[in-house]
């Protein structure tokens, strides 16, 4: 049986085809972003690297998650 990822993971894949960055990119820049509200990180990542809401929302929700 294989194991599905669930959560904000599960968007993981598609946005490493969709923008050609690793994972570990989004989030070193979600990390260092001035911003630090989640609302503030999505609409960073939308306006200043053409993300969509949910995969901005996936990248910020599972980073903040780390704190």
């Amino acid at each position: 049986m294989t194991a599905t990822t669930k959560g904000p993971a599960a968007y993981f894949p598609s946005i490493e085809k969709k923008y050609g960055r690793p994972i570990v990119e989004w989030q070193d820049l979600i990390r260092a972003a001035p911003p630090t509200r989640h609302m503030e990180l999505v609409n960073w990542l939308k306006a200043e690297h053409g993300l969509g809401h949910g995969h901005a929302n996936a990248l910020v929700a599972h980073t903040l998650a780390e704190r």
